[in-house]
């Protein structure tokens, strides 16, 4: 299999939307000239795995956050890489394409028909399920905070960052800038996740918030950064423990497509050993694995959080 990467400035979304970072474009809306290989998208049409597997490419948006997805060496690599390239290699497509842009343009993007499928780790969430559909949970995660080395302020969870006043910085469309907004605070949203730890290390955000895997890979690989990550924790949310989980991301009329894509993905998730084949290079362990208790369907209900 071969995977291949084009970088992308995706300025397409309109001011309000990038806010939210969870609006999709309307059908058949200007797709800035260029689209994934699909003959679905923004036509409305469905895209089958039949046509994929003809045209032996399937093109998948990604964001720039590691150990999910992310550049190296020119190439895109990460946890939801390599789940994209086992799952579309058993189901008979050769060539993974992907496709980079700011996460809380992900999703306008899909829409737009700019790719088929997003993979980023996106937490799944009823108002994204309003946009568009998931595959069942591929990892579980928590919240941990960067802050500056001694943590200074004490800072432990979302609710020490209420009760200190302090900034904080979120990704854009993430899920801890929701949690920001849900207690109050007033965050400062970054496009990714280097322009959080640059904000904590240059003193204009007091601490970064993000899953507490990406922020431990961030600290281990820029070991000179005067910066130190907390213990991962459930957010909490009006006395209410947020549990979170990702999956990948499909078009509404890709219901087809989803449910292949999901009969791979049981055997992978279904088995520890297979799981951490897969993803255990990225620094994802068993606790990430999701075991089924809790659905897709629930997370997209509000049931769970």
């Amino acid at each position: 299999m071969t995977f291949t990467s084009r970088r992308k400035a995706a300025m397409f979304a309109t001011a309000g939307a990038v806010a939210l970072g969870l609006a999709a474009c309307g059908g058949g809306g200007d797709d800035g000239g260029e689209t994934g290989g699909s003959t679905g998208g923004s036509s409305g049409e469905a895209l089958t795995l039949e046509q994929l597997q003809e045209e032996g490419t399937i093109t998948v948006g990604f964001a720039g956050e590691a150990p999910y997805s992310f550049e190296e060496g020119g190439e895109l690599t990460g946890a939801t890489v390599a789940l994209q390239e086992r799952i579309w290699n058993e189901l008979g497509i050769e060539n993974v394409e992907g496709v980079q842009a700011e996460f809380g343009q992900l999703i306008q993007g899909l829409n737009a028909g700019r790719f088929d499928v997003i993979a980023a780790g996106m937490s799944i969430l009823p108002e994204r399920c309003e946009q568009a559909i998931f595959s069942d949970p591929e990892f579980m995660y928590t919240t941990a905070l960067m802050v500056p080395e001694g943590n200074p302020e004490g800072l432990t969870d979302m609710q020490s960052i209420v009760d200190s006043g302090v900034q904080v910085a979120a990704l854009t469309g993430a899920i801890e800038a929701t949690y920001a907004t849900d207690l109050g605070i007033s965050a400062m949203e970054v496009g990714n996740p280097q322009d959080g730890l640059d904000a904590v290390v240059n003193g204009r955000a007091d601490v970064f918030a993000l899953t507490g895997i990406s922020l431990n890979w961030m600290a281990d690989n820029n070991p000179d950064a005067p910066v130190e990550v907390t213990e991962s924790f459930v957010a909490n949310i009006d006395g209410v423990d947020q549990v979170g989980a990702g999956g990948t991301v499909f078009r509404p009329s890709d219901t087809d497509l989803r449910d292949a894509y999901n009969e791979q993905l049981a055997g992978i998730v279904g088995d520890e050993a297979s799981y951490l084949e897969v993803v255990g290079d990225f620094g994802f362990t068993a606790e990430e694995r999701p075991t089924g208790e809790i659905t897709t369907e629930q997370f997209c209900a509000g049931d769970i959080g």
